[in-house]
């Protein structure tokens, strides 16, 4: 067996090589007139994503304001991010909950982000309107547990960068040249259904998604 699969992948290493044809011209299908961020907070309250439009000079106000009805006693944050600087700035300025700063190997994190950590807060590359779907990016900085492990997920999306589907995302956020490594689609708080096919919400993952969408 391993011979033929020696002989199979030799021939396919030399087998000549040929160009790729070009991309056809293909724009997505409009399926609705509807507007795209109106689809989307549609979709999105669907299921129980809540939605939250701010302005920039106005987010750390308003993510005070998040966190203190959620009852949020602290917030996990990326230092090293724009969100993160901007909220080292506004704190030291008028502090809010307590921010824990996601600064430490995932070894010396994961007991404090399992036990004590109420909300954490992420950016997003944006959102597809077509599905409800934020666009999220984990990065070193930025791990994907940030989204998944704190009960409440806080996601900043800019509105600028709500798509109208799948492929135009693709397309915009050139993903055919750079493809991404680890994104996540994030459809609202974690749900699972039983046998009976009975929704559940928060059953392996945050049980409340807030989305901040900042509007200039």
């Amino acid at each position: 067996m391993s011979n033929a699969r020696s002989a199979i992948l030799e021939r396919l290493r030399k087998a000549p090589k040929k160009p790729l044809p070009d991309l056809p011209a293909w724009t997505p299908y409009t399926t609705t007139t509807e507007p795209a961020m109106e689809r989307f907070r549609r979709l999105m309250g669907a299921v129980k994503g809540e939605i939250i439009e701010t302005k920039r000079a106005d987010l750390a106000a308003t993510l005070r304001r998040v966190l203190t009805d959620k009852q949020a006693r602290n917030l996990l944050y990326a230092p090293d991010t724009d969100i993160g600087r901007a909220l080292d700035a506004a704190w030291a300025a008028e502090p809010g909950p307590q921010l824990v700063p996601y600064d430490k190997p995932i070894e010396e994190m994961k007991t404090v982000m399992i036990n004590d950590i109420d909300a954490g807060i992420t950016g997003t590359m944006g959102a597809i309107a077509d599905t409800g779907s934020l666009i999220v990016w984990p990065s070193a900085v930025e791990p994907r547990l940030m989204s998944l492990v704190p009960p409440i997920h806080i996601a900043v999306l800019e509105a600028s960068k709500m798509f109208d589907s799948f492929p135009e995302a693709v397309a915009k956020l050139n993903w055919n040249k750079k493809p991404p490594g680890n994104t996540l689609l994030i459809s609202g708080p974690s749900k699972t259904a039983d046998i009976e096919g009975i929704l559940c919400y928060g059953v392996h993952g945050p049980k409340q998604l807030v989305i901040l969408v900042i509007t200039d």
